[in-house]
């Protein structure tokens, strides 16, 4: 069977191309992909190259297919897996296997399975660790979406506390405790308010911050003050490049006492020391964003780790189980990922988006890869449509969703746009 994927040949080098899959193994399955979500983590790796963890070193001459965060639906089931899987199931994949230690990852790593492709093939290794995710939801967006909101997940479940006088953590975030989101309303930001507010082990006071006042804006507009409050939320959005004295009044809001749960969301020196300031006692910082490159260091103030209990944290993904409590999330409606989503295209603007997405302004872009279309925000639906009809409707449609994507508009694009 033949496919169109963008395949990675080496360092800044990527090629849209056509070519013949195998016939899949008894232990392999034959899939269709329908969308898929370009994650920053693929610019970095486009950036680096071989250099990177997860990319081989032989690309040059067994090219990989880019893009992780996908979803689509079974065509043929290898005989080892007839008995789990079946043609026409939705799937969700977790790409992060950590199949016998190694750190090979769909979307990084294979000759034949990524997102940015229309067809691809799952090798044995994905449905041994139980990464084949059966999924039931209505659109297919939501199955690519799942996989940043597992990160966002898996960082909430990686927050830690100590318990006094013993050697053991408290996991997660403090219930009803004082949290921070720094740099929050970019796409990850935007999903950690989401869950924050809807998971089950909640916040009392939530404090997100940003120096964009048209983000924090539109981030107010979808996760409302009202909403938060109706969870026992207390939700505050500030600007700290307008607000007098922000950190004073940051901390402030807590009476002094400082927070619980400090997460970073932009690699950025002062935004980390900030948020290093702000921990109250036994006060845990988690540096969410992955900086481009090492070295990246800050100040971090140990006299407050030795008497205060400040720690900090780290996370890079989700593990299976978080991707599994965002798809149930999603199902239950307690999570609306469409938020983080700003653009959408085909499979034909996967080159250009990919190595330009640092200078991309907005959130998350969708990846359809079975259509021809270029890149386009949400927002400019309106005056595209314009002049075309496709446009025009699709901007209808979303004005009836606050203006995120939505299943109605996904239909409609898969049943009107170019095919690829």
């Amino acid at each position: 069977m033949k496919t169109k994927a963008v395949r990675m040949y080496g360092k800044e080098d990527l090629r849209l191309e056509e070519f013949e899959l195998p016939e899949i193994k008894k232990d392999e399955i034959l899939a269709h992909i329908i969308s898929d979500s370009v994650c920053m983590s693929t610019y970095k790796a486009i950036e680096q190259g071989t250099a990177h963890k997860r990319v081989p070193s032989d690309i040059a001459e067994k090219p990989v297919i880019v893009g992780h965060e996908f979803c689509g639906e079974i065509v043929k089931v290898g005989k080892k897996w007839a008995d789990k899987f079946k043609p026409g199931q939705k799937f969700s994949i977790q790409p992060a296997l950590n199949y016998k230690g190694s750190m090979a990852a769909p979307g990084y790593s294979y000759q034949y399975i990524g997102g940015d492709a229309t067809y691809v093939i799952i090798p044995n290794e994905v449905m041994e660790m139980n990464c084949l995710l059966n999924y039931e939801g209505e659109a297919f967006f939501y199955g690519s979406v799942a996989e940043p909101m597992s990160c966002i997940v898996g960082t909430y479940h990686a927050m830690y506390h100590t318990t006094a006088g013993k050697y053991t953590h408290k996991m997660g975030i403090v219930k009803g405790g004082n949290m921070a989101i720094l740099a929050g309303v970019g796409p990850m930001g935007i999903g950690a308010i989401d869950y924050a507010i809807h998971c089950r082990r909640r916040p009392g006071l939530l404090v997100v911050t940003d120096i964009d006042q048209a983000r924090l804006d539109r981030a107010a507009s979808i996760y409302t003050v009202e909403e938060a409050a109706k969870h026992g939320v207390k939700l505050v959005y500030v600007n700290t490049a307008t607000t007098p004295d922000a950190e004073a009044y940051i901390m402030g809001l807590t009476g002094g006492k400082g927070y619980d749960d400090v997460m970073v969301f932009a690699p950025v020196k002062p935004v980390v020391e900030m948020g290093d300031r702000l921990l109250g006692k036994d006060g845990c910082l988690n540096f969410f964003a992955g900086p481009k490159a090492a070295p990246f260091m800050a100040e971090f103030n140990f006299y407050n780790v030795h008497y205060n209990s400040s720690h900090v944290v780290g996370t890079s993904g989700g593990n299976t189980d978080d991707m599994i409590e965002s798809l149930k999330m999603m199902g239950d409606g307690r999570l609306n990922t469409a938020s983080m989503i700003t653009h959408v295209g085909g499979l034909n603007a996967v080159v250009d988006t990919v190595m330009n997405l640092p200078k991309i302004p907005g959130g998350k872009k969708l990846i359809y890869t079975n259509i021809d279309l270029p890149l386009t925000a949400i927002t400019d639906f309106a005056e595209l449509g314009k002049k075309d009809k496709l446009f025009k409707d699709l901007d209808e449609i979303c004005a009836r969703h606050n203006y995120l994507w939505n299943a109605e508009a996904e239909k409609y694009l898969l049943a009107n746009a170019k095919a690829i």
